[in-house]
């Protein structure tokens, strides 16, 4: 079946031009062709082969959106967890964990996932500790690049953490599709140890694999690592019997020579680690409302820009925000970086959730192009956008609910009502 969706404007992601005015995008699985050239919308309406869906005199038409980064199996937290502070979360995350995640049975996943799809998400970065969410996942219609996460800083304990890990990623094999990809995922420096983060890697870069890593989220996390103090240490001692870290942020980011890795967070990393980063052509994963709510402080946009780092940004999980909708996050975003000129941010954060991530890891669509994965959405705005270089700003503030999602040409049922994401 080809479908044509006609809009009033249509966000192509595609440089060469950006924003298309009483445009088309026609497709089948793929995208096959986007244009405003009436004599061809002409022609592809005039076609009885071709299925044809009217937009409104607002109506937008956009890639579909990528949420690069989110924890599923924290999916019933509600109110349960400590905010303000990140050491106070991590207790309470220690505490509550087991709870919280056999609380998240398949109707849990499944509802959460049919929320994503409904808010206009059409792929997601699943990062996984356990694999009890990888049923939901493959069975769900969205796109999930499933991110295994290896965790464990025992050196006496490294074959079997390392094996476990190797489990899950085999069994998320089995289950790999046109719509799940296995992937990697590294906890983070202060809580992997060095030979399970090189391992990890290699098997990572051996086969293919997108991976991603937790990276200076914290204060804490960077005052534990430079000196191996403050409030990290009470916690290790508490937790894992240790007093020292079993690595340097530089040894960590040395591991990721010859990928190109996803960094989450990076809120207090270094110019220097910045630098390096870009380097290895890194990207970051920006979640505001997160590190707001864990009191991490505010990623520096500008320091992440200056050294042409790409930066996608994402809810992560329900343990540390209060929703999964994407297009809310972006107006956390657009809001908190108030020192940015607001037109180019907008634009930025849009590519955000198209095609930095879908670059970042290897996925094709992102873009509104031929040859493209027909992922695609539409929504109405409230009114004619008067000025167009704020037409990515008030698709962030007005974005709500979906007029269609398409994933791959096939479209998904939008609930009337909208869907309690947890």
């Amino acid at each position: 079946m080809v479908t044509m969706l006609l809009a009033r404007t249509v966000l192509t992601m595609d440089p060469t031009r950006p924003i298309l005015k009483d445009a088309a995008v026609i497709f089948d699985t793929k995208i096959i062709e986007v244009t405003d050239d009436p004599a061809v919308i002409e022609r592809y309406a005039r076609d009885r082969a071709v299925e044809v869906i009217e937009g409104g005199a607002h109506t937008v038409v956009m890639p579909g959106l990528i949420n690069s980064h989110l924890h599923l199996e924290f999916s019933a937290q509600r109110t349960e967890l400590d905010y303000g502070s990140f050491m106070g979360w991590l207790y309470s995350v220690m505490e509550k964990r087991e709870r919280l995640v056999s609380a998240c049975k398949e109707a849990c996943y499944t509802r959460t996932l049919e929320s994503i799809a409904a808010s206009g998400v059409t792929t997601i970065g699943a990062v996984s500790s356990y694999g009890f969410d990888l049923a939901a996942c493959a069975d769900s219609p969205l796109k999930v690049v499933y991110f295994n996460e290896l965790i464990g800083s025992n050196p006496a304990a490294a074959d079997m953490i390392f094996a476990d890990f190797v489990d899950r990623l085999e069994s998320s094999f089995e289950r790999m599709s046109d719509r799940l990809y296995p992937a990697v995922a590294v906890h983070s420096p202060y809580s992997v140890h060095p030979v399970l983060v090189r391992k990890a890697v290699h098997l990572a870069k051996s086969r293919g694999l997108p991976i991603g890593a937790h990276f200076m989220e914290s204060r804490s996390e960077r005052r534990w690592l430079d000196s191996g103090s403050g409030e990290f240490k009470p916690f290790f001692e508490q937790f894992l019997k240790s007093a020292t870290p079993v690595g340097s942020a530089a040894d960590f980011l040395s591991c990721f020579e010859g990928v190109k890795p996803l960094f989450i967070h990076g809120v207090h990393a270094s110019d220097e680690e910045l630098s390096t980063i870009a380097r290895m052509g890194g990207t970051l994963v920006h979640c505001p409302v997160s590190n707001r709510l864990l009191g991490c402080g505010r990623l520096n946009l500008e320091k992440v820009k200056n050294r042409e780092i790409g930066y996608a940004v994402a809810t992560d999980g329900l343990s540390s925000n209060y929703t999964l909708d994407l297009f809310s996050e972006l107006r956390h975003a657009l809001l908190m970086h108030e020192g940015l000129d607001l037109a180019l941010l907008a634009r930025d954060l849009i590519r955000s959730v198209t095609e930095i991530p879908a670059r970042a890891m290897g996925l094709h669509t992102g873009r509104l192009v031929a040859g493209r994965s027909a992922d695609v959405i539409s929504f109405d705005l409230p009114g004619e956008v008067e000025h167009e270089r704020l037409t990515y700003a008030q698709v962030i503030l007005h974005a709500q609910k979906m007029r269609t999602v398409f994933i791959e040409g096939e479209p998904i049922d939008i609930p009337k009502e909208p869907l309690d994401d947890r």
